[in-house]
C-alpha cells in the first residue's frame, strides 16, 4: 500500500487559492476597509515579520467573524465547482492523476480552507487535511475549528494515518510549512521536482 500527500496552494495549484476565495466572499464593507484591516499585516508578511499562519488567521477573522456559515458554505461549493480548475498547474494534477490510476491512497494536506476543498476532494476521490472554519449556532467565530494546521502538517498526517502501513509515501509540497510533511516520505517533491 503507498500514500500521496499533496499540499494545494502553490503545489496543484498556481496561485494563492485562500487570497482568491476571501476577494469573492468578502462584502463591500470589507473590500473597503480591507487596506486598513488587513493591509499592513500583508505588509508585515511581505517583510517576513509576519508568518502564513499570522497573515492566515487575521485575514479569517476579518473575513468571516459573523458571517453566516451556510452562505459561505454555499460559496465555497460553487468556488471549487466553477473556479478551481483554472488555477490548477497541469502537470502536477498529472502526477496525482498518476498515483489514482496506481490505486494509491491519497490526502491533501493544506492550510486552505474546508468550505472549498471538501467538495473538491470529494469529486477527485481523496482524503483532506485542512482548516476548518469555527461555527456558533450558524454563524461563523472567525477562528479554525481545530487550530491552524500550516505548522502542524506532520502532526496531523501521523494523527490520521499509521504511516508504518504504508510501503512507500510521497509527499508534494512548496513552502517551509510543507517541509516536516516532506520529511515523512520516501520520494518527496518541492516546488514541482523531485528532490528525494
Amino acid at each position: 500500500m503507498q500514500l500521496a500527500l499533496f499540499d494545494f496552494d502553490h503545489t496543484l495549484t498556481d496561485c494563492d487559492t485562500f487570497s482568491r476565495f476571501l476577494r469573492r466572499i468578502a462584502t463591500p464593507r470589507q473590500l473597503a476597509q480591507a487596506k486598513w484591516t488587513l493591509g499592513p499585516w500583508l505588509l508585515g508578511y511581505r517583510l517576513k515579520l509576519v508568518s502564513a499562519a499570522g497573515i492566515r488567521k487575521r485575514a479569517t477573522q476579518v473575513a468571516f467573524t459573523g458571517r453566516d456559515a451556510t452562505e459561505i458554505v454555499g460559496r465555497g461549493i460553487v468556488y471549487a465547482h466553477e473556479e478551481l480548475a483554472s488555477m490548477l498547474r497541469r502537470e502536477m494534477i498529472q502526477r496525482l492523476q498518476w498515483h489514482q490510476a496506481q490505486g494509491h491512497e491519497i490526502a491533501l494536506v493544506s492550510a486552505s480552507l474546508d468550505v472549498y476543498l471538501q467538495p473538491w476532494c470529494a469529486q477527485h476521490g481523496m482524503a483532506l487535511l485542512c482548516n476548518s472554519l469555527e461555527s456558533v449556532d450558524g454563524k461563523l467565530t472567525g477562528r479554525y475549528a481545530d487550530g491552524d494546521i500550516g505548522q502542524r502538517k506532520a502532526e496531523a498526517i501521523r494523527a490520521r494515518f499509521d504511516l508504518s502501513r504504508y510501503e512507500r509515501v510521497f509527499a508534494y509540497g512548496d513552502s517551509y510549512e510543507d517541509k516536516p510533511m516532506l520529511a515523512l516520505a520516501h520520494e518527496r517533491w518541492y516546488a514541482g521536482k523531485r528532490i528525494a
